[in-house]
C-alpha cells in the first residue's frame, strides 16, 4: 500500500477510531525503538509470519530516515542453512535484553482458552521479564496481551482487517517525526501532503 493509498484510506476513516489508535500504536513503538536505539524485534505465530510488515517497516525505515525501525523477523522454523535475514529463530527472544522492543503479531488469540502457542507465550514472557518492551498487534484479548505494554486489538468482524491496520502503523511509524528533527519534514509527510492535495475536490468556481 504506497503513500496515496494510505492517504486515502485516512480520509475515509477520518472520525473513526482506527486513525488515533494505529497512530499512538504506532507512537509506541517508535519512541521505544528509537529511544533505545533499535533492536526491533518482530515475530508472529507459527501459522502467521508478518513478512509483509517486516518489509514495510524496512521502507519507512529507509524512508523516513529511522535505521531503528528496521526490524529483526524472528521465525518459528528458521534454519541454520536459511540466509541470513530469515535464520533468526524463537530463540532471539529468549536472549531479549532490556532496550529491546518485541512487537508479537498474533491473529487467533481470540479471547480466553488457547491462543499462541505455548513456546512463543514462554519466550515472550522471558522477554518482558528480562527488561524488553512488548508491543502485541492481535485480533483478539488472551495471556499474551495480558503481559503486553502496549496493545492495538482489531477484533474480527471490524470494519478493518489486520492486515489493513498493519499497514496503517507502519506509515505513522515511519512519518512521525522526532522532537530532535522538528524543524525538517520527512519524505513520507510530504509524499502524504502531495497526497491529500492530489486528491482534493477542485475549488469551486465563482
Amino acid at each position: 500500500m504506497d503513500a496515496v493509498r494510505v492517504a486515502l484510506l485516512r480520509e475515509v476513516l477520518a472520525g473513526t477510531e482506527w486513525l488515533g489508535a494505529t497512530r499512538r500504536f504506532a507512537g509506541t513503538l517508535r519512541t521505544s525503538a528509537v529511544a533505545h536505539g533499535g533492536g526491533l524485534l518482530l515475530v508472529g505465530t507459527r501459522e502467521y509470519e508478518p513478512w509483509h510488515l517486516a518489509a514495510h517497516l524496512v521502507d519507512e525505515a529507509a524512508w523516513s530516515g529511522t535505521p531503528e525501525l528496521t526490524p529483526t523477523l524472528v521465525r518459528h522454523d528458521a534454519r541454520a542453512s536459511d540466509p541470513a535475514h530469515l535464520a533468526v529463530g524463537l530463540g532471539r527472544l529468549a536472549a531479549a535484553r532490556r532496550g529491546e522492543t518485541l512487537l508479537v503479531v498474533a491473529p487467533g488469540s481470540d479471547g480466553p482458552g488457547p491462543g499462541p502457542e505455548a513456546p512463543l507465550l514462554e519466550r515472550v514472557y522471558d522477554a518482558r521479564r528480562a527488561g524488553a518492551t512488548v508491543l502485541v498487534l492481535g485480533t483478539g484479548e488472551g495471556e499474551l496481551t495480558e503481559i503486553s505494554h502496549e496493545r492495538l486489538i482489531v477484533p474480527r468482524g471490524a470494519e478493518l482487517d489486520l492486515d489493513t491496520v498493519q499497514h496503517l502503523v507502519s506509515a505513522a511509524a515511519g512519518e512521525n517525526p522526532l522532537p530532535s528533527r522538528r524543524g525538517r519534514r520527512r519524505l513520507r509527510d510530504r509524499l502524504s501532503r502531495l497526497a491529500d492535495a492530489l486528491t482534493a475536490p477542485p475549488p469551486p468556481r465563482w
